[in-house]
């Protein structure tokens, strides 16, 4: 059933648990999130970046909304990193049920009042809305923040920037970041932080940048013939505990584009000869499954549908 962010995330933070975002760009990745929501019976939002929807345009949006609408268990619809007013319009007029409006890049001022338009257009038309305060470092398609222009949210601020807004759930940033190099070694989340934006907001908090980015993807993608440096992602433990303290929703990326990559390789080095689609697609596909179920399970969703 397609239904709004607020309808899956405000009972997630109220029983202490996270939903998986994950990020779609195609049939198989779509399939493999909710097909696998649907047998672990657990609440999931599909998310559409601008990229993704200039890459698949409404064919994609309606890929998404024709299995969302199937499915028994609730799904949420949401653009990730909307840049503008307009970019959250245009989402909600092809369907979307959840948008972002991400203006941390700009001041307190103007962040508030581009999420605050977004905010009254959005609740005209019945859609949930997600902005950011703060800023996580690393790149996202058009988001790339370096090292000296991240800076983790401040908890008194960011209760103020939701009473100007009426935000239903807010992006901070606590030691997270895009991509797949996330520091050396396991990244410092800071627990604290998320504790004090939890006794200041009442609203579902989000975690971005949350991949997991397993030793052994990174593995098998070396020794299917990729290239790839010293990646490292968020540890299932901080997440866990994340979930206790406020964070809902787990936006998660990186962790599906390289279980897709692996699967495509592993499936043409087996049989070089192959090209039919449905057997080079269809690992992949099935490996994306694994990893969505594992992040379902870490954060406690499983059977919450």
């Amino acid at each position: 059933m397609l239904v709004t962010g607020s309808e899956i995330l405000v009972p997630a933070r109220e029983g202490k648990y996270g939903v998986g975002a994950f990020n779609t760009n195609d049939l198989e990745i779509t399939q493999a999130i909710i097909h696998t929501a649907e047998r672990l019976r657990s609440p999931v939002i599909v998310q559409i970046s601008e990229g993704a929807l200039k890459y698949g345009g409404k064919d994609l949006v309606n890929v998404v909304i024709d299995l969302a609408t199937r499915a028994t268990v609730p799904v949420a619809l949401h653009l990730d990193h909307g840049s503008s007013y307009e970019s959250a319009l245009k989402a909600i007029s092809l369907g979307f049920t959840s948008v972002m409006i991400d203006a941390s890049h700009h001041g307190f001022e103007e962040n508030a009042h581009e999420t605050r338009r977004v905010v009254e257009a959005a609740h005209a038309m019945g859609v949930t809305v997600e902005a950011e305060i703060g800023r996580l470092g690393g790149i996202e398609e058009h988001i790339v923040v370096s090292e000296e222009d991240a800076f983790l949210t401040n908890p008194e601020e960011a209760q103020k920037f939701v009473e100007a807004t009426g935000v239903d759930y807010l992006a901070i940033a606590i030691g997270t970041s895009h991509g797949a190099y996330k520091g050396k070694g396991r990244p410092f989340i800071d627990h604290a932080r998320i504790e004090k934006c939890a006794q200041l907001l009442s609203i579902p908090l989000v975690a971005h940048g949350s991949s997991g980015v397993p030793a052994y993807i990174v593995e098998r993608l070396r020794a299917a013939g990729g290239v790839i440096g010293d990646a490292f992602g968020i540890a299932d433990e901080d997440l866990q505990q994340a979930t206790q303290h406020g964070i809902a929703k787990v936006n998660v990326d990186t962790d599906l584009r390289l279980a897709f990559t692996v699967g495509v390789r592993e499936a043409l080095a087996k049989n070089p000869k192959e090209f039919d689609p449905r057997k080079i697609l269809g690992p992949a596909r099935d490996l994306m499954g694994e990893l969505v179920e594992h992040k379902m399970r870490v954060l406690g969703s499983v059977g919450k549908a």
